[in-house]
């Protein structure tokens, strides 16, 4: 179980690291547009709030890998549940707000991880 909750942990840090590369640099880019669902105007008119998206996604992965490497096993245990339910309630409110399935694309993998890191 330890090992599962590294690995999926280290997979949600991850996923938000590539929402901070989409949202803060390639915004406007094919790719980033396919993905969030935006046009073109769109996407130039908004780029400093995506950025500022994409910053606070760098946050939750960097909280996420502090908790992976931190020294004392216990903070980091809490470090991990604490970014890890930072990002259901991001996931939850986004699939309510924004798009339905953020709540399975960055909701359930973290709800992985917590059920993990919860049993480990």
């Amino acid at each position: 179980m330890v090992i599962a909750s590294i690995i999926f942990v280290s997979l949600v840090a991850m996923e938000h690291l590539y929402i901070l590369v989409l949202e803060m640099f390639l915004w406007t880019s094919d790719r980033a547009r396919k993905s969030f669902g935006t046009t073109k105007e769109f996407a130039e008119s908004t780029k400093s709030l995506a950025a500022n998206q994409g910053l606070y996604n760098g946050f939750l992965a960097a909280g996420l890998f502090w908790g992976l490497f931190h020294p004392t096993a216990e903070f980091g245990y809490q470090l991990q549940l604490f970014f890890l339910i930072c990002v259901l309630v991001a996931a939850v409110y986004g699939g309510i707000t924004a798009k339905k399935s953020i709540l399975v694309v960055q909701g359930l993998p973290a709800l992985i991880a917590l059920v993990f890191v919860l049993f480990a």
